[in-house]
């Protein structure tokens, strides 16, 4: 990255609500605007035509598979991995459905349409289909393409029709994918990285509600009671672990206050993380040493999805609206950290403080 992503300003003010007369925004709250918008879309617009330096996680079954990462996945080969390809293509769809007119419109809709072809998803499919790569992925990666093809389904205009048809077969495996993985899935992954369990599963559900695909939805739902419902008393408290971009219990949260009623999601609530209802509750955000290390800066990502997860709470339940101002704090210690030289976090960080920033409604 060079010096071109540093910017002076990336924070609108405006003063937040608070319904709490004990609990007073005295910052300012993070929020977006289009010339933030478009800072943000140099990233993936990097990211995605960068093939090295690149972690292919591939499973080799003879020496002919050895090949380049544009060769295996002509679609998502660039930002270091095939997950951040992915989400940074939502990036830049997430971006163009919210400023149409944004100066790069013509350069984003040329990088979809580039990646997003019909012959390239035939040859990620071909990838996905086979018998070694199974697990390619699952369930990161596979929930990241899910949330791409809700954000396209959701995309008024021709080329987001092109896109949505072209990206459809691939959806569509992942898709039944997770409807044959959940329930060999004896127990939940509780991690704060890749292979968490709630995390994909609440951006599957997202999808399911979005395609009216009701078999994965009451795939989702039933797993995730399995998984969740009968939980007490989280482990918060030990949260984070050095190299966390998730935050294992505030993931399993978000999952479940979509799939439960309001007041059934608020008795859970109470019996599994009480805290969070406490006014007096506090979280801070986790630190970062070293953002030159490609692990040690996860930890900037959990500031954002434990910003995701809070605002989302914060909108089930009012008596949890104190966690906007948490959820606000974890935003500004990290936002402008986006930006930089470091391509170990720029490749895909940005991703993170899109989806944190269009979540506080």
């Amino acid at each position: 990255m060079t010096k071109l992503f540093y910017i002076s300003a990336l924070l609108i003010l405006f003063t937040a609500c608070n319904n709490h007369k004990n609990i007073t925004s005295k910052l300012p709250s993070p929020s977006l605007n289009q010339e933030q918008a478009a800072k943000i879309a140099l990233l993936p617009l990097h990211g995605i035509y960068t093939e090295y330096p690149n972690k292919l996680s591939q499973v080799l079954s003879s020496a002919s598979e050895l090949k380049s990462p544009k060769e295996l996945h002509p679609a998502f080969y660039g930002c270091f991995d095939w997950h951040s390809a992915v989400h940074g293509h939502w990036s830049l769809v997430k971006i163009l459905k919210l400023y149409p007119n944004i100066e790069m419109r013509e350069k984003i809709e040329k990088a979809l349409t580039d990646h997003i072809s019909k012959e390239n998803i035939t040859k990620e499919l071909e990838y996905f289909k086979k018998p070694h790569e199974k697990s390619f992925e699952r369930t990161y990666g596979w929930a990241w393409l899910l949330k791409l093809s809700e954000e396209i389904k959701t995309w008024d205009g021709e080329l987001a029709r092109k896109l949505e048809q072209n990206l459809a077969p691939l959806t569509e495996y992942i898709a039944k994918n997770f409807i044959e993985f959940l329930p060999k899935l004896n127990y939940p992954i509780r991690v704060g990285t890749h292979t968490n369990t709630a995390f994909a599963m609440s951006f599957a559900y997202d999808y399911s509600i979005c395609f009216n695909d009701n078999e994965l939805k009451n795939m989702i739902v039933q797993r995730a009671e399995y998984y969740y419902l009968n939980d007490k008393h989280s482990m918060l408290r030990w949260e984070p672990n050095g190299t966390d971009f998730l935050s294992p219990t505030l993931q399993e949260i978000n999952l479940m206050r979509k799939i439960l009623p309001k007041p059934q999601f608020k008795k859970w609530l109470i019996n599994s993380e009480p805290s969070l209802i406490d006014e007096e509750f506090t979280l801070s955000p986790a630190i970062v040493s070293d953002r030159n290390d490609g692990h040690l800066v996860h930890l900037d990502g959990l500031n954002f999805s434990r910003a995701w997860c809070l605002y989302g709470i914060a909108q089930s339940i009012p008596e949890c609206n104190h966690l906007y101002d948490i959820a606000d704090k974890h935003l500004r210690y990290s936002i402008n950290n986006i930006f930089g030289d470091s391509y170990e976090g720029s490749h895909w960080l940005g991703t993170f403080a899109l989806y944190a920033l269009t979540s506080k409604k």
